[in-house]
């Protein structure tokens, strides 16, 4: 069935209010052109314009009114330009600076000045060109490390948001089959005529999953409402509305119209910079992000939801391409409403559950080979490291040595941050996500309990064993230690005494100048037990010398059975 998002009409009775409007922008783009001596440039969307001044910028809201918003009303504008800074001002603070008024003068509207106020504008700071986050990745300079802070920015935002209040409905179910029907709606909406050409999907079939979605997932929506998930969001997070501003990763212009749409599951913001990216053909770095952020919270208990956020993402953005089109505006990023739609049919079929482990000594690259991995088999990652030192409150790179007396490398805490994984692991894979656990997984035991979860949900499962020489190995320790970006905190010592042929006896002491990592409890928790017969079989063996690259690792894994 071929189903494409038809371009929203708007209203006769509004159409003359926005070609009024229309023409006032044109005169205050004039004005403002001859006042500054030097172009101004006039970006417009489905529901505003932007002019883009020197060194300010203002967002002039449309007079429409839409499934999703009423602004035909100068009251209404204004009410919605006042949250708007108070909204925005929560992740960049230094771009929003007021509201002022458009009042028509006998030369014709200004901002600000007497005479009749006809509208209200949101006044901003401008921004450099090139610094939105899609046009970044037309220009092939969004890099890894923008993601990074991205999703520390986000995960930060979202932990200092409001939480929804008890009483309310926002992200309950019943919440989400109201947004998710008028988003069905939308999109079968409109006249014939108006379709452009589209893509062959399944929509009915994309139709009752949703449905099925809803109803499976409503437990667990109100569990994450009941614990505080559900917040303030931004709301509207593509592409186009995140920035790079130096490393400053921040978003701007986030819902201000619909509550509804912005008191929301913090993951369900992530989703949509994630969808966004894999609509535009990057899905390494999507899961690059999705990881990054998980990492940061920790909230992997939201992930059985995370594939219906993302469908519901792009078929927002399927609506929001056809309303402009529908207008006469054109997305500048190339992407039309048919191929978010495809991409929405395409993730709600794109469950492939397995789950691989890492082995390896320290320094050996099991995160470094984890992260390919994630990248290129778009997989959730839960890295031990992280996820210790988590149960002591403690950030990836904070040092456990002066925050934590008796350290965290005992037993009875190694015994728990693998009970953690494990239920992380447990969790992605009913969601039918792939999934990497990174740790050392140096006990059989330990690595015997994985494989019993993989056969009990009747899952593929993997083994990478990441294997160095010891010279190697000391360097790579050496230099992580120098660098302090890596939240492993083992060291050169503690490399010696596992990589020794036996663990030394319990009143043994460590090498001196090893630090607190290396006491005898760390080593009876971390003793290295060489993969046995079983184990080899379905190892995919990653050797330093002959490194690969990370889709060959990936493929590899992904074909395993």
């Amino acid at each position: 069935m071929s189903i494409t998002p038809r371009a929203m009409p708007v209203a006769p009775r509004h159409r003359s209010a926005l070609t009024v409007a229309r023409a006032r922008v044109s005169a205050l783009r004039a004005w403002l052109q001859t006042s500054e001596s030097r172009p101004v440039r006039l970006v417009e969307t489905h529901i505003s314009w932007v002019l883009l001044a020197d060194s300010l910028a203002y967002k002039i809201k449309k007079p429409v009114r839409l499934p999703f918003l009423d602004f035909t009303t100068l009251a209404a504008r204004r009410r919605y330009c006042d949250e708007e800074l108070r909204l925005n001002r929560r992740l960049a603070p230094l771009l929003y600076l007021d509201a002022v008024n458009v009042c028509e003068s006998p030369e014709g509207p200004r901002f600000g000045g007497v005479g009749r106020v006809r509208d209200v504008a949101v006044r901003m700071r401008r921004f450099p060109d090139g610094a939105l986050w899609s046009e970044k990745l037309a220009a092939g300079t969004l890099a890894p490390r923008h993601i990074d802070a991205m999703a520390q920015k986000l995960s930060d935002f979202h932990g200092a948001a409001a939480v929804a209040p008890p009483g309310s409905a926002f992200g309950s179910a019943a919440s989400h089959e109201r947004v998710t029907r008028r988003l069905i709606d939308a999109i079968e909406a409109g006249p014939p005529e108006a379709a452009s050409p589209g893509v062959d999907i399944d929509w009915p079939a994309l139709r009752a999953w949703l449905s099925a979605q809803q109803q499976a997932l409503a437990p667990l929506w109100e569990g994450r409402r009941r614990d505080g998930h559900v917040r303030e969001c931004h709301g509207d997070l593509h592409l186009a509305n995140v920035l790079q501003l130096g490393d400053e990763a921040t978003a701007f212009d986030g819902i201000e119209f619909d509550a509804e749409l912005r008191w929301i599951d913090v993951l369900d913001d992530v989703a949509f910079l994630a969808m966004d990216l894999l609509a535009h053909g990057r899905r390494g770095l999507a899961f690059r992000f999705i990881n990054a952020y998980l990492e940061a919270s920790g909230d992997y208990d939201g992930l059985p939801a995370l594939r219906f956020h993302m469908v519901c993402r792009a078929l927002v953005r399927a609506q929001v391409t056809a309303i402009g089109e529908g207008q006469g505006v054109h997305s500048v990023d190339a992407r039309a409403g048919p191929e978010y739609l495809a991409l929405a049919s395409a993730l709600s079929g794109s469950a492939d559950a397995r789950l691989a482990i890492t082995h390896g000594l320290p320094g050996s690259g099991k995160s470094f080979v984890s992260q390919g991995v994630l990248e290129e088999a778009c997989a959730i990652r839960v890295r031990s490291d992280v996820e210790r030192k988590r149960l002591f409150g403690l950030g990836a790179l904070q040092s456990s040595h002066d925050l934590v007396p008796r350290g965290i490398y005992d037993k009875v805490t190694t015994e728990r941050t693998y009970a953690r994984l494990r239920a992380v692991a447990q969790v992605a894979l009913g969601a039918g996500w792939p999934v990497v656990v990174d740790a050392a997984f140096l006990h059989r035991s330990e690595r015997a309990r994985f494989a019993a979860l993989a056969a009990t949900l009747a899952l593929p499962f993997s083994i990478f064993d990441c294997q160095a020489a010891l010279p190697l190995l000391r360097r790579r320790l050496e230099q992580r230690q120098a660098n302090g970006a890596d939240p492993s905190e083992a060291d050169v010592a503690v490399l010696e005494l596992l990589s020794a042929p036996r663990t030394p006896p319990r009143g043994a002491r460590p090498p001196p100048g090893s630090r607190k990592v290396a006491e005898p409890h760390f080593l009876e928790s971390q003793s290295n037990e060489p993969l046995d017969e079983r184990d080899r079989a379905i190892a995919i063996v990653v050797d330093a010398a002959r490194p690969e690259p990370p889709a060959t690792i990936a493929q590899r894994w992904l074909a395993a059975v």
